[in-house]
């Protein structure tokens, strides 16, 4: 009797397990499809906005240094004052060399009269060549002289190199100066360009004359700017690309912190932000198919507040799931609700 009892129970067991196992497959294929919303993937308009530092620089710039050293007799960096490219801005003391250029000139009005009478002698063989090359060289080396007193004497003189406006004065007259010495700032703050760095994968939002807006922390209001320049090497370390675009009107003062707004508007595949399911590596989206959720691994872009652009992974026409995702699992029978459009969802 045992053993017919372990017989009929090696052979009816196995039985059993299956039908057990079928009965709970066939429960899960009767779950009741879950109901979700989609949307159609196509190409839209996408605006794609960013935000990033900036700061204002002078269009010019200089610390002014006299190039000798010396005792200041002319001084005129008034506080903040305007000047004009070319204003003499300070004097050092040039008597030793204005009295040098005079005795040099001298000298050289002597040897041009001594040239000239050894010209006429040597014409009528009342003196050697020997002796008229050397009258020539010592004219020649009294103008080299006097051209290198005068170029000492330019150094005396500090000049605007460009119009702007003074900063504050940082010596005073009759003050012993030399070339560390900085006896004032001068910079253009009537033209201003702003210098800021944008992320590798943000770098098609800058092309030089694109415009972009510039927003200070004191106001909401927003100036505009265009780009000139773009440096041609993105930084190794950070991965940023550095742009510099000039303000158009408005005034910001020099060294201030802005904000800087890129946008750009194109046709792109876009989706709603909620849609994706992150991961660690990759980004997925939930695309009703044959009437079952087929799970998308998706490569993205740019996105903004409410939506993400899709590179790769969707065909247009793709229905995407944008609501109902927590509840659907892949290759799960789904049933679509209603069909939405982008612009309801953002």
């Amino acid at each position: 009797m045992k053993i017919l009892n372990f017989i009929q129970t090696f052979i009816f067991l196995p039985l059993l397990i299956s039908c057990t196992l079928n009965n709970k497959e066939q429960r899960l294929q009767e779950k009741p499809p879950v109901f979700v919303d989609v949307i159609i993937a196509g190409n839209e308009d996408f605006a794609s906005n960013i935000e990033v530092n900036g700061t204002v620089l002078s269009n010019e710039l200089v610390d002014l240094h006299p190039e000798v050293s010396g005792r200041l007799i002319y001084l005129n960096v008034p506080d903040g004052g305007i000047v004009s490219q070319g204003t003499i801005l300070a004097q050092i003391n040039d008597a030793d060399l204005q009295a040098q250029r005079e005795q040099y000139k001298s000298q050289l009005d002597l040897a041009i009269k001594t040239e000239k009478r050894l010209s006429e002698l040597l014409r009528v063989n009342g003196v050697n060549q020997a002796d008229y090359d050397v009258a020539v060289n010592q004219v020649s080396t009294l103008e080299a002289n006097l051209k290198y007193v005068d170029a000492q004497l330019d150094k005396t003189v500090i000049k605007a190199p460009f119009s702007g406006q003074l900063g504050l004065r940082l010596v005073s007259p009759g003050a012993y100066v030399t070339p560390q010495t900085i006896l004032g700032t001068l910079g253009q703050t009537d033209k201003v360009k702003i210098d800021f760095s944008v992320p590798e994968s943000y770098s098609s939002l800058i092309r030089k004359g694109n415009k972009v807006k510039v927003q200070t922390n004191d106001s909401k209001d927003s100036l505009t700017a265009t780009i000139t320049a773009i440096d041609p090497q993105i930084n190794s370390v950070t991965r940023n690309i550095k742009a510099r675009a000039f303000l158009d009107s408005g005034n910001i003062l020099p060294g201030a912190f802005v904000k800087v707004l890129l946008d750009k508007k194109r046709k792109a595949m876009i989706v709603p932000t909620n849609s994706i399911i992150p991961e660690a590596y990759l980004s997925q989206v939930v695309v009703v198919k044959n009437g079952k959720a087929v799970f998308k691994t998706v490569e993205t872009n740019l996105r903004n507040a409410t939506v993400i652009e899709i590179m790769k992974g969707l065909e247009p026409g793709d229905s995407i799931v944008v609501s109902g995702m927590l509840y659907v699992r892949p290759n799960a029978k789904v049933k679509i609700k209603r069909v939405r459009t982008l612009k309801e969802l953002i």
